[in-house]
């Protein structure tokens, strides 16, 4: 099995890190596209939406991240006849950009390109679509009786000018994990208002400091928190567009909570994948807001949290807000290359890893994009025995989460790592930092190329 490049760490259904570049050769218009390295049309017949490449047989090369490995071989244990060259990458985390990277140079080249990819990131779709490389997939290739048992929104972040041009792998819907021992032994109920969660952490300090109720140190952080409170720090509102207010009264008020349980140190800043929290406040936890990959990739695997501690419930809402809404903490993508010379392969496949039970209801490690595939994965998961209680929550967010915030080129937790985290750590509040967010998300939207309202 050939190796392009070796992950940097291994993604947990995660995407966490979201960054991109501008494609050195992207195109305004989508009638560019052909000039932009799609290699002509000629040879070509136009057929499910866009010209396609002579077919021929041959191995299906499909690129995933070593998390993804595990699907790749899976489907070719289950498909004997099929040919895979399975090629594994770091599958673009912590926004490396390697495969807009690569498929610059496919398009200079005119070869090369994979016939799937994996990709941790949910902005592949906006500059992988003016690069020509990404192909629709809601103009025939897959039916539409498929594409609606995809989660509410989940495909959202794929769709461009209403032409879907990938597929949701799994959502990373947020919630409030809980220990639900603890809890009960410090005589404290779930909160289910962003005020009550701010009192219980006032409390915490007080009754039992040292424990804490989150976590605000990670470059995902505005995705957990402000996210969910509906702050309009990153709506996407066109291919090239996008409205930006980090200081609005729902951004304000979420920062001045975090700012008091931040102060009264119920709220850690240390990062729930870094060396210090693992080592001095993994068993310290009480409740920690986060997606729905925590329960796997940071209770059971990261911080070995025991079994039958671990609960989870729906997050918190502003007293008064009768519309439910949460964040979203990265959920990969697939993409099927329009330069791809075996698509029907290709297309079964993806149909394939992204909706039948065998990989997404039983082993996947995310919440599966796909609803029925959900079901069964849920109810594997209460199986596990690992969990204490049922694990609903999931479920009811996962077609929650706020539509007001969106995945354009530039990264969010990019902004956030090199803005606000650095704030925090010389000891000042969110609130004050707020207009320096504001600034310079605006400053990387327009450097690429995003039209910006304010």
């Amino acid at each position: 099995m050939p190796v392009n490049k070796p992950s940097a760490h291994q993604e947990t259904g995660t995407s966490r890190r979201r960054t991109a570049l501008l494609v050195g050769c992207a195109a305004t218009v989508l009638l560019t596209v052909a000039a932009c390295g799609s290699g002509g049309t000629a040879g070509k017949t136009t057929k499910d939406g866009f010209a396609q490449a002579p077919q021929k047989d041959g191995a299906l090369t499909v690129w995933v991240d070593s998390t993804r490995l595990a699907a790749a071989k899976q489907y070719q244990a289950l498909h004997p006849d099929a040919k895979l060259d399975i090629v594994t990458y770091d599958g673009d985390a912590n926004g490396s950009n390697y495969l807009q990277t690569k498929v610059q140079l496919f398009n200079r080249t005119r070869k090369g390109w994979p016939d799937v990819v994996f990709s941790s990131q949910n902005n592949e779709a906006s500059w992988a679509v003016d690069a020509g490389f990404t192909a629709p997939l809601n103009k025939g290739l897959i039916p539409d009786a498929t594409l609606g048992g995809f989660a509410k929104g989940a495909n959202d972040v794929c769709t461009v000018n209403g032409t879907l041009y990938c597929l949701r792998n799994d959502l990373s819907q947020t919630v409030l994990w809980y220990n639900a021992p603890l809890l009960k032994e410090f005589g404290y109920t779930v909160p289910t208002t962003w005020e009550e969660y701010q009192q219980l952490g006032e409390r915490v300090a007080k009754e039992h400091p040292g424990y804490l109720v989150g976590d605000a140190g990670d470059s995902f952080t505005p995705e957990i928190y402000l996210w969910a409170s509906k702050c309009g720090a990153n709506h996407i509102t066109g291919p090239k567009s996008v409205s930006v207010n980090t200081t609005s009264e729902a951004c304000t008020k979420m920062a001045k909570l975090l700012d008091v349980l931040i102060k009264n140190k119920s709220l850690s800043i240390s990062g729930v994948f870094s060396t210090d929290f693992t080592k001095n406040e993994a068993d310290k936890i009480l409740l920690m807001p986060g997606p729905a990959w925590y329960g796997g990739a940071v209770f059971k695997d990261g911080l070995k949290t025991p079994a039958k501690q671990t609960a989870v419930a729906p997050i918190p809402q502003w007293k008064g807000d009768t519309s439910p809404a949460t964040g979203n903490v990265g959920g990969g993508t697939w993409l099927l290359s329009q330069h791809s010379t075996h698509v029907k392969a290709a297309t079964e496949f993806l149909e394939w890893v992204t909706t039948d039970n065998a990989y997404q209801g039983e082993k996947a490690p995310g919440f599966p994009a796909y609803a029925p595939a959900a079901e069964n994965w849920l109810k594997a998961q209460a199986a596990s025995g690992y969990f204490a209680g049922d694990l609903s929550a999931l479920k009811d967010a996962s077609s929650q989460v706020w539509p007001g915030w969106g995945s354009g080129q530039f990264s969010q937790e990019a902004i956030w790592a090199a803005t606000v985290k650095p704030g925090l750590t010389q000891g000042k509040t969110v609130e004050s930092l707020l207009p320096a967010w504001q600034d310079a998300i605006v400053k990387y939207a327009k450097s690429n190329g995003y039209k910006v309202a304010q």
